[in-house]
């Protein structure tokens, strides 16, 4: 066991299996990962869908099915597909959005009714101004703010996913102050952001040790208000008493098998001390931040194993 508690979790991972069923958007957010491979990769197929909802209607394998590609809610069909998951045994559908189509009141209405009880709300910044230039889609901060408050009203759940860049980690404590009146979201993740390559083209990675004092900040806050914290890709050791809130664990993905290869560039797992150090959940450092930032070898430290 290592030296930390892992914080509470209210959402377990394991329970659930994404399916990646959408590869259009209608933002173009600079920290975009798949923005030069989305045209060419492609959703999973209405035939894997319905396999995949005999396999749990037959052994009942998950709890919950993430509906999740570009920007799901482009598909017209998507009440159809929440329904369908729903007969299959499937206890919860979770989509992933930018959500500003859930700015309209009657789709949200639509969506619940169908069966979509948890929505993962992507927030870039904690204004108009820093969210719309990361976006670079004006007035898309308003939009997602109302469908986030639409879905508060329905009282479903709600989390948000906000990734972290040179660009955003300094607003992550007003992000989370900015969402404080809403009373059902009920996790806020933070996913330090990693380009598919071994540079960083876009120089948008920022420096671990400016990132933390500002995320440590955000898991503060967002625990005083009641919600849980999942923070991805951040060395554990940085945390400090915040250790516990690192969770890198996915459900199981279901994509084109052309995204991996991409995927495995990022050259995850680097760390001087990786031999020595004991934490199980670290993905360590990316090859694109090493090439920026070197090996923090001054920062790290290997975390201790601790007697039960």
């Amino acid at each position: 066991m290592a030296s930390f508690e892992r914080k509470r979790q209210r959402f377990d991972n394991a329970d659930y299996v994404s399916l990646t069923m959408e590869f259009r958007c209608n933002l173009k957010c600079v920290h975009c990962m798949i923005e030069g491979s989305m045209h060419r990769l492609a959703p999973e197929s209405d035939a894997r869908f319905a396999q995949l909802l005999d396999e749990n209607r037959r052994a009942r394998r998950w709890k919950g099915l993430i509906l999740t590609g570009s920007e799901i809610t482009l598909r017209r069909d998507l009440p159809d597909l929440a329904r369908r998951a729903r007969a299959a045994g499937f206890a919860h559908v979770r989509i992933q959005t930018h959500g500003m189509q859930l700015a309209n009141p009657a789709f949200c209405d639509r969506l619940v009714e169908a069966g979509i009880d948890e929505y993962f709300v992507s927030v870039a910044g904690c204004d108009a101004q820093t969210h719309d230039s990361i976006t670079t889609v004006a007035g898309s901060f308003d939009k997602t703010l109302a469908g986030l408050e639409n879905l508060d009203r329905l009282g479903v759940v709600t989390m948000t996913n906000t990734v972290v860049t040179k660009l955003s980690y300094a607003l992550l404590p007003d992000i989370v102050e900015r969402l404080a009146h809403l009373r059902s979201l009920a996790q806020m993740e933070f996913w330090v952001y990693w380009p598919m390559s071994e540079d960083d083209d876009k120089d948008l990675i920022a420096a671990n040790a400016e990132i933390a004092p500002y995320l440590r900040r955000a898991i503060a806050r967002a625990g005083a208000l009641g919600r849980g914290v999942e923070v991805k890709n951040f060395p554990q050791c940085m945390l400090g008493d915040d250790a516990g809130a690192l969770v890198n664990a996915q459900p199981q993905l279901f994509i084109d098998p052309a995204f991996w290869p991409e995927f495995m560039r990022n050259g995850f797992y680097q760390c001087v001390y990786r031999d020595r150090c004991a934490s199980t959940e670290c993905l360590g450092l990316t090859t694109a931040y090493i090439g920026k930032f070197g090996y923090d070898e001054a920062r790290l430290r290997p975390l201790a194993a601790q007697a039960r």
